[in-house]
């Protein structure tokens, strides 16, 4: 696995790559990687001949500076596991390689409710920094596939409308959330999880796989507020659990008129807070 740190080096490594005719996959990341981003990196790799990750995080993508500074960078064990799961290429870059002083990266895209509902309701500006990155990142990579998690459901919702909207040459490959035996999606913010925490989370899932056992018998709205419920009951502090549309996450009352329904939720457990969601339809 190579592993390049500057625009230039990822330049030349990508035209070679190009110029053979390859398929090039590419993996986005912000490190402290997990069971979930590997499996992200085996399916690139079933899918395309060249597999890049890049690890980079984001600075305009958190509202809070201290979850910023917290959050993890296991660098040297990241390196690890990407070389073990055949990752070709690791780009690693710096701030001002993403983000150039010379160059401006902002987006003037409105992605309308599907960044201003649920997480844009308690992370202002999240998803404006979410596409700003993902739209840089897939310049300089200028890869055929993106690859991303279904646990991150309203960012892929987010990205999918970005690449349609600016007609970007690239396909979009959304692969099952990767889980705990207990069903606890894995993350990297799970490593901050003390012990009782650790205990609790998984009723996250649990309560998410109830819902979608009781979407015929019970009222969006009903099934929401249970489900905000019992993760109250379990000693989580949950921001949101939402009944809403696959493609437009707007709140649904009628699930027949839809013919794709997520269930979201995002809670803190302790100080750690967790999202998680599950296709209720079809």
């Amino acid at each position: 696995m190579l592993l390049i740190r500057n625009n230039a080096g990822l330049k030349v490594f990508i035209a070679e790559m190009k110029k053979k005719g390859h398929r090039i996959g590419f993996v986005p990341t912000m490190g402290a990687l997990h069971d979930g981003h590997l499996a992200l990196v085996k399916q690139a790799a079933d899918l395309c001949d060249v597999v890049v990750c890049s690890i980079f995080v984001n600075p305009t993508q958190f509202n809070d500076p201290a979850d910023l500074e917290k959050y993890p960078r296991p660098i040297a064990r990241d390196i690890e596991l990407l070389h073990s799961v055949g990752c070709d290429l690791l780009y690693l870059p710096e701030v001002a390689d993403v983000y150039p002083p010379d160059l401006d990266t902002t987006l003037r895209l409105k992605p309308g409710a599907l960044a201003n509902v649920m997480e844009g309701e308690f992370r202002p500006g999240h998803f404006e920094g979410v596409m700003q990155v993902v739209k840089r990142l897939l310049d300089l990579v200028g890869p055929d596939l993106l690859v991303m998690g279904q646990k991150d459901y309203q960012q892929v919702s987010v990205i999918r409308y970005m690449l349609k909207k600016l007609r970007l040459p690239v396909k979009l490959h959304v692969a099952e959330t990767i889980r705990e035996a207990d069903g606890l999606a894995r993350s990297s913010r799970n490593v901050r999880l003390t012990r009782k925490w650790r205990s609790i989370a998984p009723v996250i899932h649990k309560t998410l796989s109830e819902t979608r056992q009781n979407l015929a018998k019970m009222p969006p709205k009903q099934l929401a507020e249970a489900g905000f419920n019992a993760l109250s009951d379990a000693g989580l502090r949950p921001e949101y659990f939402r009944i809403v549309d696959g493609t437009t996450l707007l709140e649904i009352k009628q699930p027949g008129k839809h013919e794709v329904i997520v269930a979201c939720t995002a809670a803190w457990a302790g100080d750690v807070r967790l999202i998680d969601n599950i296709i209720l339809k079809p």
